[in-house]
């Protein structure tokens, strides 16, 4: 879950913001009951796929204290922060503009925020090795105070899904999401077999009540086993 010992909360602006999204962004209030494994987490999805396809190269972006990236085995990897972790200080804009390295597996892991996290799906598909994976951390929140924009409790996912769901609507890209470690978007470069059909394209204005009410048919939610027996 989104929350980089580097940022510094502050407490009274998000009693602000958190009023604010009360009174004027939305009041929904129900809880989705999401089970997680208590035993699996995003590095063992991503060591799979670097396994089982062979794969020689990895992009982490977002690497905060190494959690993930530090246990990540590969021939190749590299990890964009602007603050800490990774090999390289950066932005993912910035990075991403003076790149020229392609990449087997990518994961998203930067600002949680709608308009970052397209970009950084957008300028990852550039960059992404035929055949290989783009993943993205925190995809299934489980509250609104969890994908709240503005933030406004500490421990937070961000509205990421809105991102995955606007993916879920493109004809060329393949999407799950695996129910591990607060949700695990999945992206291929291939055909979807399961095209999102949903009556907007203000994808960033979706509510948590529209999440809520539409959870797996928005996100397409499969467990770690199946995932791992759809490659296997």
């Amino acid at each position: 879950m989104a929350q980089s010992k580097t940022e510094k909360l502050n407490f009274f602006r998000l009693f602000l913001n958190r009023c604010y999204h009360y009174w004027f962004v939305e009041k929904f209030n129900k809880k989705l009951n999401i089970k997680f494994p208590r035993n699996i987490y995003r590095w063992d999805l991503t060591q799979f796929l670097i396994d089982k396809f062979n794969f020689k190269s990895y992009l982490e972006i977002g690497c905060d204290d190494d959690k993930s990236f530090s246990k990540i085995e590969v021939q190749k990897k590299i990890g964009v922060d602007p603050f800490s972790g990774g090999t390289i200080r950066d932005t993912s804009d910035n990075f991403f503009k003076n790149n020229s390295e392609y990449f087997d597996l990518i994961f998203i892991d930067g600002l949680h925020e709608y308009s970052q996290v397209k970009r950084d799906i957008n300028n990852s598909l550039k960059f992404l090795n035929q055949g290989g994976f783009i993943l993205m951390h925190d995809c299934l929140p489980r509250t609104k105070a969890h994908q709240a924009i503005p933030r406004y409790r500490g421990s937070w996912n961000g509205d990421v899904w809105k991102a995955l769901v606007e993916v879920r609507t493109r004809i060329d890209l393949e999407t799950f999401t695996c129910k591990i470690d607060y949700g695990v978007g999945i992206i291929q470069k291939k055909n979807n077999s399961d095209i999102l059909n949903i009556e907007t394209d203000d994808f960033q204005n979706l509510k948590f009540e529209d999440y809520y009410s539409n959870n797996n048919k928005y996100m397409r939610i499969i467990s770690y086993e199946e995932l791992k027996e759809k490659f296997n």
